[in-house]
């Protein structure tokens, strides 16, 4: 009796195994993200959606920052990785926040877009980005650098500078958001619909409020491959009352050039065929569209995502 329950037991542990070498067996694409954050969450979200339909298991590699994984995707050490679009044409073109060119990658596909604009308390008495002359605004972001060029964007497309400001030094975006509701700054940086905007309209008094961006060739400059848009509020609106004038950016997703064409292929008829996977992941991907990935900047897309593309007859918006 023990003899059978025991030879029971090793064929049912036998079969678990046969079950799990395909597991095993898949190759790993490794994604760079950050250790939190957007980042982090679009990071995984890709992951699970290429690991779930395709022959590939794709793992998160996180890192410090998204300068850090740009680096390592263009030593062809890790395959992909993602960006917000500005940052990824610095790399690629080498300048701003990039100190050199990092010619070895290129775009696989579009994944979201966030729009923006500075934040300030509705009884601030701030109604434009000129009021923010003389203002407390945060500065720094040692841990977040693109947010500091965000800051000097916005401020500098109306003529102001770091010079013209009280600039409060923060470390991080999450620090500056603190420093904002723990009134030490009058102004804030976060995307219309994020999470943190609902806690902030609670915490100050009398709620938060979006300032019209302000659009001329000085802001365009500063933040490359961006657009600027009227948005409409939504019925959940927090901070975005009425159709206002703000800075719309993509992220993106992109690759080593050296990723053979069939593994970029098969990620983006992932992302493409599981639009409504990806949405469920988190509020981040609401405005992920399989229609626009592949939305023309100028910049390089992989062979794998042209061949699929094409044979979608995909436009480039």
């Amino acid at each position: 009796m023990i003899a059978r329950i025991a030879f029971k037991t090793i064929l049912i542990i036998l079969c678990s195994l046969t079950l799990s070498i395909p597991a095993l067996n898949a190759q790993v694409l490794g994604i760079g993200t950050t250790k939190g954050g957007a980042n982090a969450s679009i990071g995984a979200a890709i992951s699970q959606v290429v690991s779930s339909n395709t022959d590939f298991q794709m793992r998160p590699q996180k890192m410090g920052g998204t300068q850090q994984y740009i680096a390592v995707v263009n030593a062809g050490d890790l395959e992909f990785g993602i960006s917000n679009i500005m940052q990824y044409d610095m790399a690629v073109e080498g300048f701003g926040l990039s100190k050199r060119k990092h010619e070895n990658m290129q775009l696989v596909a579009t994944l979201m877009s966030f729009q923006q604009s500075p934040l300030v308390g509705r009884k601030s008495g701030i109604d434009s980005i000129h009021d923010l002359e003389g203002k407390k605004v945060p500065s720094g972001f040692k841990a977040s650098p693109l947010f500091d060029l965000f800051m000097k964007a916005f401020l500098k497309s109306a003529g102001i500078t770091m010079d013209d400001v009280k600039p409060v030094r923060v470390v991080s975006l999450r620090r500056s958001w603190e420093a904002f509701k723990q009134g030490q700054t009058d102004v804030a940086i976060i995307t219309a619909g994020a999470g943190p905007l609902k806690e902030m309209n609670a915490t100050i008094s009398g709620g938060v409020k979006y300032i019209p961006a302000i659009e001329n060739e000085t802001i365009k400059k500063m933040l490359p491959k961006t657009r600027f848009e009227i948005v409409e509020p939504t019925k959940n609106s927090v901070a975005l009352k009425e159709p206002m004038l703000m800075n719309v950016y993509e992220y993106v997703l992109f690759a080593n050039e050296n990723v053979p064409e069939d593994k970029v292929y098969q990620v983006v008829k992932a992302l493409y065929q599981n639009e409504k996977a990806l949405k469920a992941t988190s509020p981040l991907w609401k405005t992920y569209s399989s229609d626009f990935i592949a939305r023309d900047y100028g910049l390089d897309y992989h062979p794998g995502a042209v061949k699929f593309f094409e044979e979608k007859d995909l436009e480039r918006p």
